[in-house]
Formats: structure tokens, sequence, C-alpha cells
């Protein structure tokens, strides 16, 4: 897509490109086609995507396993940046040649998830993996200022999802609690940043050797093997002195050995299962505890806000692990799906 003149945003370019695919096509459907520009209508803005960032939510629209309603045809992925290039009539919050990012849940602003609020980004809404994304209003939140556009794509599934995971529930994780957070992936690393940031002390497991220095260096005091120590929930406990921890963040769907880390009253933000696998729980365990399980659905736009405003006073970077072109989209997901990334997959689009 040629450069779009921002003093007159609306003149939008004749043609841009969108990778669409039909939920259950796999990688291999994607499909790159070049049509229209869409004039963005009342409320609307469109947006000139300049990164958009890979999730494992995006990998399940590819797979036809994703929870939630996906459109035929969809734009897919839900995480990208850009800058707004033109605004339909009655827009107030973003001008042209802001920089921008968008929530997942476009109709999320605060307060509890209800049905009105179930429309996505990359699933019954067209996602970022295009040029030219035209968005509702609402849905934008500005790009902290230190963040490029390929960092700043990393945030809205990920960054947001470990964020409610560590807030989202009213006093939220305080100085001296101890987390935990299971694997290596995007929402486990932002987790490990953010937990730092509030306080906490942070255990982490990944089944990699190589990823057991990273993992320290970007802030986890303890790291434990789960593949030379199958039984981390011991580990877990013995390196709180017997007592567990405050709360964990399941990302693999452990949930099991996670309540068997819990302190008493203990937390589990529960995120998903990464192999697709939901093995039975004996209830037992919940009570042996007196355990919260709180299932998680990424975040509102004002968590997202308040995240910005975390990361924006500690100039937080994201962990990103390989940037792809437009063009290679394709192996952007194969490298996702099979590389076992440290960070967060990019499709840099120009």
């Amino acid at each position: 897509m040629a450069d779009i003149d921002v003093e007159n945003p609306t003149d939008l370019p004749p043609s841009v490109r969108s990778y669409h695919v039909n939920s259950g096509d796999g990688i291999d459907g994607l499909t790159l086609r070049t049509h229209e520009p869409r004039t963005p209508g009342v409320g609307e803005v469109a947006v000139a995507v300049r990164a958009a960032s890979l999730s494992f939510r995006d990998l399940l629209v590819l797979r036809g396993q994703y929870v939630l309603p996906v459109k035929p045809d969809v734009i897919p992925v839900s995480d990208g940046a850009g800058q707004v290039v033109a605004v339909g009539p009655g827009v107030q919050r973003v001008r042209p040649g802001d920089r921008v990012t968008a929530t997942l849940f476009p109709h999320w602003q605060d307060g509890p998830l209800t049905p009105s609020c179930l429309p996505q980004l990359g699933g019954s809404l067209d996602g970022m993996l295009t040029e030219l994304a035209v968005l509702p209003e609402q849905a934008l939140v500005p790009v902290p200022e230190h963040l490029s556009y390929a960092e700043a794509a990393t945030l809205p599934c990920a960054a947001v999802t470990a964020w409610n995971a560590l807030t989202g529930d009213g006093p939220g994780i305080q100085p001296g609690h101890t987390v935990l957070t299971t694997g290596s992936g995007g929402v486990s690393l932002f987790v490990v940043q953010l937990a730092k940031l509030l306080g906490a002390r942070v255990i982490a497991t990944t089944g990699q050797a190589e990823k057991e220095q990273r993992l320290r260096d970007l802030g986890a005091d303890e790291v434990v093997n789960y593949r030379a120590v199958p039984d981390w929930h011991t580990a877990v406990r013995d390196s709180t002195g017997g007592r567990g921890v405050d709360r964990v963040v399941d990302t693999a769907g452990t949930l099991e050995q996670s309540l068997r880390s819990l302190a008493i009253n203990g937390h589990v933000a529960f995120v998903g299962s990464l192999s697709g696998d939901w093995p039975p729980l004996d209830p037992r365990l919940l009570f042996g505890v007196a355990a919260t399980v709180r299932a998680l659905a990424v975040g509102s736009h004002a968590q997202f806000t308040k995240l910005n405003e975390i990361i924006t006073a500690h100039q937080l970077r994201p962990v990103t692990d390989r940037v792809f072109p437009f063009e290679e989209a394709g192996a952007a997901f194969r490298h996702y799906e099979s590389a076992s990334p440290f960070g967060k997959v990019i499709v840099q689009i120009p």
C-alpha cells in the first residue's frame, strides 16, 4: 500500500492487500488478496496497519478450534498497530497521524464481559493482517511513545491477558505476593515482567533448558523445568517454604498441578490449554486450599488503558522473537507454530 498523506486523509489508496482465510483451512488456507479500501463510516477509523503480532488464538482460528464464532473469509489476527489515516463522521478520540492499536473485543469498554462484548477482531470481525483496517473508534488505544509499531502490536492479546490475570479480580497482586506462571509463551513472558513491576516474587516453569536463563534474565526469581521435574508443583512449594504461591497464571491447562502449587485462599487465573487437553479435575483440590479459579477472556479497553500507563511509567519493552515481511505471513505462522519462540512473532506491514 502506498503512503497516505495524513494532511489529506480522505485520499485513501486505490487498493489494499489483506490476508483472508476460512476457519479450519489451516495456515495453507491463507490467501493474500487485493481489494478496494473501505471508507470509514460513522464512528469508524481507518488505520494503516504497520505491524501485526501472532497469538495462539490466531492459530486456533486457522485450525477451526476457536471457541467463539468466526466469520467466513475472515481477515485473521487480532493484534496490530498502525497510524490513523482517515476518520468517519462523529469521531472525536483520534485524528489522522495518531499511532494506535486496538482492543481484541472492540465493544468491551469496562466492567464484566457480557454477550454484547463478544464480537472480536480476527474472528467474528475482520482482523489486522491487512494493510488498512477500518475499526470502531472505541476500540482504539494510543501506542506508548517509546514503543515501535512492532512492539505495540504485541500488546492487545497477550499483554492485556497478563494484566487481567494479575489485577482483574479486585485487589489483584500486592507487593510481597508470589506469582507462578506456567510456560514461556507470550502471556507468561508478560506476566513475569508485569508481576515484577507490581512487587511480586515470580516463579516460572519451562520445558526447555535453554529458556531457563532467559526467564531469569527477564525477571523470574525461580525457574522450574517441568520436563526435568514432572511433579513441578512440589518444587514450587519447596521454593516457597511449603506455603505455596498466592497466584498461578495457568496458560497450559495444568489445573491440577496449579492448584497443588497454591497457598491457602490462592487464586488461579486460567488462560487456557496449549495442548488442547482438558484432564478431569478432582474438586477436592479446590476445597483443600479454598481456591478461586477464574477463566479469562483477554480484557477490556479500560484494562488496556491502565496497562499502557504502567508500560509507559516503567518504559517496559515487550519481548519479540522474530519479524517477518507481510508477504511471508504463512512462514510467520509456521515459525510460531513449530519453533517454540521466546517472545512474540511479528508480521511487518509496509
